[in-house]
């Protein structure tokens, strides 16, 4: 049986200084912070997912498709096996997440040790086009979905949305993978721990 919980309220007097969203406890007792740092201890593998903007003429097989859009991920895992599926968290409203409300092709690059660079250059904050972005990282086009695939990558997947859910502040895209393969077997993966990219050993 769910708890009774009550929450009291306070209206804050002139003197009183409202404390950072960060550090408020949500109605069950955990903060941003706690929440986030507890969340940090979990290594996770690191992967770019990547989408082309729809053509500007989808009625025209001939028309041109829109910028090449990259996003680094580390909330992305294996749903199931049979059919295939994966899944990925993206911050709502950012780019990736507007561009795959529209777009249900997108594809997936497990990232090396050595490529730290490629995950820092698509987690910037205030970053560059994303055309400039991709200008010097080797990579080939997906055969189905024309989505980028980061060359020496650990494997690669292309993906049909299949399902999205909202959760909280993020939205969860559920993909069928529609291609997998293993560029590189060279190198480990790369990992993000306490808020760095590390790799294994």
């Amino acid at each position: 049986m769910a708890a009774d919980l009550t929450i009291k309220t306070q209206t804050p007097t002139q003197t009183q200084t409202p404390p950072r969203a960060s550090s408020t406890p949500h109605p069950v007792g955990v903060s941003n912070d706690e929440f986030r740092a507890a969340m940090s201890r979990l290594a996770a593998g690191v992967v770019l997912v990547t989408a082309q903007e729809p053509p500007l003429d989808p009625d025209d097989p001939t028309a041109p498709g829109g910028e090449d859009v990259g996003m680094t991920a580390t909330a992305f895992l294996s749903v199931s096996l049979d059919p295939p599926l994966v899944m990925v968290s993206l911050r709502e409203g950012s780019r990736m997440d507007d561009l795959l409300a529209e777009q249900p092709l997108w594809a997936v690059s497990v990232l090396t040790e050595s490529q730290r660079h490629i995950a820092g250059r698509f987690a910037m904050k205030g970053r560059i086009s994303d055309r400039l972005l991709f200008e010097d990282i080797p990579y080939v086009r997906g055969d189905i979905t024309g989505a980028p695939l980061v060359g020496g990558a650990l494997a690669t997947l292309e993906c049909r949305t299949e399902q999205t859910v909202t959760a909280g502040d993020h939205t969860l895209v559920i993909g069928r993978v529609l291609t997998a393969e293993l560029p590189s077997a060279d190198g480990g993966p790369l990992l993000y721990f306490k808020g760095r990219y590390r790799q294994l050993g």
